[in-house]
């Protein structure tokens, strides 16, 4: 399966203009799955009264890129719905299809769990032979909540991570590939946002052994993934087999 992410200067509030730069950005591109980061149609915003989706206007944009593409759309938006604020990332399956996950880890140092509601299921898409854990952004710090349970074969991350702090995102992203035996994409944004943080380029695949196997482009970060190559290595490395049982609560 091959994976194209678009490392986004995400416009600040803006729906339009970020719709329009990633039709142009992907416009001659071809994946099986295309991911834009967290919060692409406005950047990491609190001000969610003002730019939530009320109409679902960033996923009917996934949809239409889906079906136009034909191929799957991931990425999160905040949504407003029975009253309530979520930072939801969507995966569109070419048929459209909709799944999604709200995130669970709002990140309380900027004040999101003031603002949003967290979710409360994790969610595990199945999409060409792959099983694929969604996860958004601060997720990334908590191990257990992703832990895999030999029920999953990547992880996508989708982040606004900034570059005060890319440190920890990128060897957390290692991490997590290697503790899980699992690909693991993560996206992040680049560019400055409207409370002024600056994001560098920061976007990474991993293989299960923490071996780097994206290729970068311009604005975009690919990878292609073969899944018996992963069967292999489990097969060869069967560490999940010994991995502490346990049950998270919701």
């Amino acid at each position: 399966m091959k994976i194209t992410g678009l490392n986004l200067d995400i416009i600040w509030k803006d729906k339009g203009k970020n719709f329009q730069i990633i039709k142009k950005e992907l416009h001659l591109q071809e994946a099986d799955l295309f991911l834009l980061p967290e919060m692409f149609s406005t950047g990491f915003c609190m001000d969610a009264s003002e730019v939530a989706d009320r109409d679902q206007e960033s996923l009917e944009f996934l949809k239409q890129m889906a079906k136009d593409k034909n191929a799957a759309f991931c990425g999160s938006a905040p949504v407003e719905e029975g009253g309530k604020f979520y930072n939801r990332m969507y995966f569109v399956h070419p048929d459209g299809n909709v799944e999604f996950y709200d995130k669970r880890h709002l990140f309380s140092f900027s004040g999101e769990d003031n603002v949003y509601t967290p979710g409360k299921n994790r969610i595990i898409v199945n999409y060409k032979g792959f099983r694929i854990l969604l996860q958004v952004c601060y997720d990334l710090r908590f191990p257990v909540f992703a832990r895999n349970n030999d029920d999953y074969d990547m992880i996508l991350y989708v982040a606004n991570w900034p570059e005060k702090r890319v440190g920890a995102w990128e060897h957390l992203l290692k991490a997590r590939a290697i503790e899980n035996l699992s690909f693991v994409f993560g996206l992040n944004r680049i560019g400055t946002d409207g409370n002024n943080l600056f994001y560098q380029e920061s976007s990474h695949c991993f293989f299960a052994d923490g071996k780097e196997i994206s290729k970068k482009e311009a604005n975009l970060v690919t990878a292609e993934l073969n899944l018996e190559e992963l069967k292999d290595f489990r097969n060869h490395f069967q560490f999940l087999n010994d991995r502490d049982s346990f049950k998270i609560e919701m």
